[in-house]
């Protein structure tokens, strides 16, 4: 199953939900020469947004890939309230929803710590710079470090060309 991270980004969009890209996809926006292989983005995890991503992916057969036994994306009333996180297998790749990014806060502080990229499908929030960076500091894992090697040094570059201006 291929990865199709504009196609599940433009039905997040499309269904109204508010949120910012952050992880693998927001590192290679900034310009790292990673391989990614799942879209993670940050959202308030709230009855109506849950609502929204459910219906974004409905039709695409998604189910909580973290679970034993695969569960459906199905949710009930019970469940708001108590997520912090969703992990979904879609036809159309993996999608990782976080109410909040370690290093960075919740959905509201990320979402002060964004910028807005245009691209022909639609704009869509990414997480800056600098807090991708501290997010990728705060995780630790050995994948975190490399991009955050590529991280720095797309900073340090950055820097230089301010300096030279």
């Amino acid at each position: 199953m291929a990865q199709n991270d504009q196609a599940l980004l433009t039905r997040l969009k499309d269904s109204g939900l508010e949120f910012a890209v952050i992880g693998g996809v927001c590192v290679v926006y900034h310009g790292a020469p990673l391989a990614t292989f799942d879209l993670d983005i940050c959202c308030r995890l709230d009855e109506e947004n849950v609502q929204l991503i459910e219906s974004a992916v409905k039709d695409l057969h998604p189910f909580h890939r973290l679970t034993a036994n695969q569960l459906p994306l199905e949710m009930t009333r019970s469940t708001f309230g108590h997520l912090k996180n969703l992990y979904l297998q879609t036809d159309l790749g993996k999608l990782d929803c976080l109410s909040e990014v370690a290093g960075v806060g919740d959905f509201e502080a990320v979402r002060k710590q964004s910028v807005v990229a245009k691209f022909s499908y639609g704009e869509f929030r990414f997480l800056n710079l600098d807090a991708l960076i501290a997010a990728k500091k705060a995780a630790g894992r050995e994948h975190d470090q490399a991009a955050l090697r590529h991280l720095l040094a797309i900073k340090e570059r950055n820097e230089q060309k301010e300096n030279l201006l």
